[in-house]
């Protein structure tokens, strides 16, 4: 028993004495518990809208007033023509818009009913969904303050238009993000343990021995990778299009460079990952904690970045995924071009860049 509880106790050194494994143990379940029990949430709050009050009546202010009360929604852009909504929902500015005819107070006050129309963005199909579902439940809540007294009861309809995405098709939002997580999964994953596996087994030296340089080594090991990333890519493309009908409105050669740039990016970022870690293990690990449950649950492939509580929001902003997600989208969905994302464009191009500084500065190869 001795003998048994000295194992035990070695064990427990050698754990506290890896750092790294340490983290791993003691960081992934506060980390996960975090993410899932921030991140996952159907709930929206606080997402851009606008008014498009044609009537400018009692009636149709104080609509506008119940809307604006609740947490759910915050006023955006002024618009005053609705053929200008489309064109706020290619920048992403807003995500809804409100519309009260000419003439709804006096339909109200004469027939008993008026007609309000919202225009949704639905290239998000659940927050599409859940939009319009809100906008009922609060125009309801209206009507049944108004008409306490009132005989007979008035009634709103509500009509919803949805754009981009009519049928809340599911494949619009999975098939993008689909495309964004096998690129990360290859490119970076696979990469950082390939690479790491070579250090770790001792086999680098014999790639030094040969004429390349070891910056070519490391370029023959991440091309096969590049090159496979971008075929499955273009696979789930083609079949998201031809069996799921998810449409490509935008520029073909845009999207195939624009997912050139995400790998080479996710690329980086494996070598990256292979410069600080020794272990195919660690690596492993990394890659899982700091780039697979950040792309799921941190983009917006699934929960609504803006959903999510402000530090989450913050952190968004350092996953490589969450711009290339809005790039694909707007070109896929909403037929933009460059113009609409170049920001996003720049951002990819900065991360790949700091990567690649970072890994010249960490990675050493060391002969043993």
């Amino acid at each position: 028993m001795k003998r048994f509880n000295a194992f035990v106790l070695k064990e427990f050194y050698h754990i506290m004495r890896d750092w790294q494994t340490l983290l791993i143990l003691i960081g992934m379940p506060v980390a996960q518990i975090l993410l899932f029990g921030f991140a996952i949430s159907n709930e929206i709050r606080e997402v851009s809208i606008s008014f498009v009050d044609q009537d400018n009546s009692r009636y149709s202010r104080e609509i506008r007033q119940k809307i604006d009360a609740s947490n759910y929604f915050k006023e955006g852009v002024e618009i005053y023509d609705t053929q200008e909504v489309e064109s706020y929902f290619r920048k992403g500015e807003i995500k809804m818009a409100i519309v009260v005819p000419e003439g709804f107070a006096e339909q109200l006050v004469n027939e008993g009913n008026g007609q309000l129309q919202v225009i949704i963005d639905a290239s998000d199909p659940n927050t599409a969904s859940l939009l319009s579902n809100y906008i009922q439940a609060i125009v309801q809540s209206y009507l049944d303050e108004f008409n306490r007294g009132a005989k007979p009861p008035f009634f709103i309809e509500v009509r919803s238009e949805l754009v981009y995405n009519p049928e809340l098709k599911g494949a619009y939002l999975f098939v993008p993000g689909t495309i964004s997580v096998i690129m990360m999964l290859i490119s970076a994953m696979m990469t950082s343990i390939s690479i790491t596996r070579e250090k770790e087994l001792g086999t680098m030296e014999v790639l030094l021995a040969t004429p390349m340089s070891p910056v070519q080594v490391v370029l023959a090991k991440v091309v096969p990778y590049l090159l496979l990333a971008f075929f499955n890519a273009v696979v789930v493309l083609l079949m998201g299009y031809f069996i799921f009908d998810v449409p490509v409105n935008g520029s073909v050669p845009l999207l195939l460079a624009e997912m050139l740039l995400f790998i080479v990016t996710s690329l980086a970022l494996g070598i990256f990952i292979s410069s600080i870690t020794s272990s195919q293990q660690v690596a492993l690990m990394i890659s899982l904690m700091g780039l697979m449950l950040p792309t799921i649950l941190l983009s917006g492939f699934i929960f609504p970045v803006e959903n999510m509580p402000l530090p989450l929001q913050v952190i968004s902003n350092i996953v490589p995924a969450k711009w290339f997600l809005l790039i694909i989208k707007g070109i896929m969905i909403k037929g933009q071009g460059i113009a609409f994302f170049w920001k996003e464009t720049l951002i990819l191009l900065g991360f790949t860049l700091f990567f690649v500084v970072l890994s010249i500065k960490k990675f050493k190869i060391r002969l043993s």
